[in-house]
């Protein structure tokens, strides 16, 4: 015996108690999606049968089977629901939540109900209570399907074991269908264009007079069409546009779900009575011209079409005027009204038309919406949802939204079929949908704890206090927001060597690959610079279009915390100038197909970033370090004259001369860093990372390809640009590791910060999880202005060579995650507050009280 339910249902249990309710329950359903009134009871005051507490511990139920309704979770609900006022706050959650109550009757005669409780514990309430409750559960079965179940089962003793569950997918749900789809927009009687619009997409279409509506169509291998609605009115064939998009439903090349004027047109088919405007009429007149057979077939196709779909595991929703995200594969009257008219806000515009209410700018769901229904000028993505209604019945064009590729194809209309109320003309200089709702983000999407998903790591968590430093850090000094679109992450140093005197050495970090399962390593030496983050257009009028910026910008330059690197216009505006034309000298703009790059860079001079600092802790430290040695020397000289054979004070004489000599070096170190900066002319800009492009992020090109890439984009402006040394290293030739390991002595004797030591590709995964992207390895000089001018000491030596590098590793793979999302985001055109998520994220994990000089 098989009971058919929606797979999203609010199943309520009907049945005396004793009926076997509890039993059938947990032998057809999941412990997890039972709701029991008795149980309720318990969790209140340890006895089920504590009658005392029952509105309490339904208002229990109600709050549960509300959670799981919204979460869109079947719900079973086993209580008696014998009488009407008890299953009416049931019913209003199915309507609240969209779904369709389902009840299943147990017809249990009354005398095995009184004996079954007569075997239970404390259930000697009397045999009427059970008489009662028969009495009231035969009158409910005449009612139940006018009080509003769809669905009602009934089951009979005899027949509880031969029942099978079946939970049928709900009409929408095509989650298993993944495409690749053709989503065309309002066709509106257009079949000229859609004609034509099937062709440029590889569709072939044949003439079969008298047989499939007289077309068959045969699409692309893999591909089908899907039609978002309003097929009808307006446009010179709605006859025609029928027959071609009903023959391809019907031999399964396409699907399509209801417009608002094709529901209209069923209506009218049907004899209802309804205004005949914007079209109507002559659809119906041209109708009347065809077969009686005909408009009954277009009538029934159109009742046919479900309001919305839902495909690809849910990652893309078809709708003809949207769907909301709590909407999204429910089943009711209020989700096919949105489906067909989305929302208004009761006001009319200047034009007499209503005002929609802007659900689209509150869409927070993953899967993609792609609707119509309100004519635009140009497909709009705002929020992961896309209108792809571009106006073709009046005037403008008929467009197609390839998925998965994101891929817009449109064919202008042949002519201006219908005039609109609302003109479609869109200033040239206006910012997007998405770029308009972009000017502000909400606060409410960067507070208190956040969980953060990406590609390469599954959930990264933000603790309340993270977050509420990275607000202080990005609301009060970062750039503006449309242009971070990506924050580098931190580095970890290789592990402590163990080498003589050294604190780190390459050795460890070649080992580190190694054993990790890398064959290959780029080395690349470290510029004695700051970080930069480059993003550079081709004009501004790329700028606006992709960044949402507005006026003559051309790109910014800004820090690795977000923080804009020059505090002089003019001369920020020259280098990106400089930058410009060095790209458009190699033809990259048209090479790469991109009218924008993003890079990973170091400014040089350290100093052009870091002089105040420098100035203000460096420089007085190095002064008054050198003062006091030399003042503490020449004490000593003193006292030896007096006390020549005092071997204690030999001893202090000459470690006081290494600490003098640790002094010199420590000034020495951070000098390499330092040159003044009196024009443009005094920068360097060193490039290491082509980071991401128009057409896609580029880290799946290995290291040693961005080495080459950008040493050619460093010739080609060498006034600006210096190029990054760098050694392809194989770590199964010994030759090759000592080869590195010599270059990086050679490097660091001569002032050189260090070397920078990354696996060929980008992303190595092996057994264990993500390998580190990238490991730096530094000079024993440089690690003077990191550790202090004495660190190298034997005692102080011994104490660093205790430092813990697992804190530091973990926020480095994090970061490295969160980066490479936020270009994955950005290049794929997601809301800036997706893109900023990640940037955001890189900012918390800042915040970590790891060590900062490791």
């Amino acid at each position: 015996m098989e009971l058919g339910i929606p797979e999203l249902s609010l199943v309520v249990l009907v049945g005396a108690s004793g009926s076997g309710k509890s039993t059938f329950a947990q032998r057809y359903f999941k412990p997890t999606e039972i709701i029991s009134s008795d149980a309720c009871r318990a969790m209140l005051t340890d006895d089920e049968t504590d009658q005392s507490v029952s509105a309490d511990a339904f208002d229990l139920v109600y709050t549960i089977a509300a959670k799981r309704l919204a979460l869109g979770r079947l719900t079973v609900i086993d209580a008696t629901n014998v009488q009407a006022e008890a299953r009416k706050p049931l019913l209003a959650l199915a309507r609240h939540y969209h779904v369709w109550p389902v009840a299943i009757v147990l017809h249990t005669p009354e005398r095995v109900c009184l004996e079954r409780n007569l075997g239970r514990p404390n259930r000697d309430f009397g045999d009427f209570v059970v008489k009662r409750q028969i009495d009231n559960l035969r009158r409910s079965l005449r009612t139940l399907h006018d009080e509003g179940f769809r669905v009602v089962h009934s089951v009979t003793p005899e027949q509880v074991d031969s029942v099978e569950i079946v939970r049928q997918r709900a009409w929408s749900n095509r989650k298993v269908e993944h495409g690749p789809f053709d989503i065309i927009g309002d066709v509106h009687g257009c079949y000229p264009e859609l004609e034509r619009l099937l062709l440029e997409l590889g569709y072939s279409i044949n003439l079969t007079p008298g047989h499939n509506y007289g077309f068959t169509v045969t699409p692309p291998a893999g591909r089908r069409a899907v039609f978002v609605g309003d097929l009808v009115d307006r446009g010179p064939d709605s006859v025609g546009v029928l027959r071609l998009v009903m023959s391809m439903v019907e031999t399964g090349a396409a699907l399509c779900v209801p417009g608002n004027h094709d529901d209209k047109l069923a209506r009218a088919l049907a004899g209802r009575k309804v205004k005949q405007t914007h079209g109507l009429a002559e659809t119906m007149q041209a109708l009347a011209e065809t077969d009686e057979a005909f408009r009954q077939a277009v009538r029934h196709f159109i009742e046919g079409m479900v309001s919305h779909l839902i495909f690809d595991d849910g990652k893309l929703v078809v709708a003809h005027a949207g769907m909301k995200q709590e909407l999204q594969g429910r089943m009711s009257k209020r989700v096919r009204e949105f489906a067909l008219y989305g929302e208004t806000t009761g006001e009319t515009d200047e034009f007499g038309l209503p005002v929609r209410y802007p659900w689209a700018k509150e869409y927070r769901g993953e899967g993609l919406v792609v609707y119509g229904h309100t004519p635009i000028p140009q497909p709009e993505w705002l929020n992961n949802t896309v209108d792809i209604d571009t106006g073709c019945a009046f005037g403008g064009a008929l467009t197609a939204l390839r998925y998965p590729e994101r891929e817009f194809v449109r064919v202008p209309a042949f002519a201006q079929y219908a005039i609109p109320k609302r003109p479609l003309e869109m200033n040239a200089t206006q910012l997007s949908a998405q770029q308009a709702h972009d000017q502000v983000l909400d606060l409410s999407d960067f507070q208190g704890k956040l969980q953060i998903s990406t590609s390469l790591i599954s959930q990264i968590n933000l603790r309340e206090e993270q977050t509420s430093a990275a607000l202080e850090v990005i609301s009060r000094f970062a750039i503006e927001p449309q242009w971070l679109i990506y924050l580098p992450p931190t580095m970890s140093p290789s592990e402590t060597s163990q080498l003589g005197s050294f604190l780190e050495h390459p050795a460890e970090a070649l080992e580190y690959y190694r054993r990790a399962g890398v064959n290959e390593v780029v080395c690349e030496a470290k510029h004695m610079g700051s970080r930069a983050i480059v993003i550079i257009c081709r004009d501004s009028e790329v700028a606006r279009e992709r960044f949402g910026v507005t006026g003559e910008q051309i790109g910014v330059c800004y820090t690795r915390t977000g923080r804009r690197f020059f505090s002089d216009p003019e001369l920020e505006t020259a280098f990106l100038q400089r930058l410009q034309q060095a790209i458009s000298k190699l033809n990259w703009w048209e090479s790469f197909d991109s009218g924008w790059f993003a890079l990973d860079c170091e400014l040089l001079p350290w100093s052009a970033k870091a002089h105040d600092l420098i100035q203000n802790q460096y420089a007085p430290v190095g002064a008054a370090a050198t003062a006091s040695m030399s003042a503490a020397q020449a004490a000593l000289r003193q006292t030896v004259t007096r006390l020549p054979e005092s071997v204690e004070l030999q001893a202090l004489i000459a470690h006081t001369q290494l600490r003098q000599q640790a002094v010199q070096g420590y000034v020495e170190a951070y000098q390499h860093y330092c040159w003044p900066v009196r024009s443009l002319d005094d920068l360097r800009l060193a490039p290491f990372h082509l980071l991401a492009c128009e057409q896609r992020p580029l880290y799946d090109r290995d290291h040693e390809w961005h080495m080459q890439t950008l040493a050619a984009l460093a010739e080609a402006e060498p006034r600006l640009l210096v190029a990054t040394p760098y050694r392809l290293v194989d770590l199964h030739d010994q030759a090759s590791v000592e080869q590195t390991i010599a270059w990086w002595q050679k490097l660091t004797a001569a002032g050189g910060e260090g070397i920078v030591i990354k696996p060929k590709q980008w992303v190595v995964q092996n057994s264990r999880g993500i390998v580190q992207p990238a490991i730096k390895c530094r000079g024993a000089e440089y690690l003077r202005i990191i550790y202090g001018p004495e660190y190298d000491l034997p005692e102080n030596l011994e104490r660093l060579r205790q430092r813990g590098l697992s804190g530091k590793r973990s926020l480095a793979l994090r970061e490295f995650a969160l980066g490479l999302e936020a270009l994955d985001r950005f290049v794929n055109r997601e809301p800036l507050r997706r893109v900023h998520e990640c940037v955001f994220g890189v900012l918390a994990l800042e915040s970590e009280p790891i060590d900062p000089r490791l």
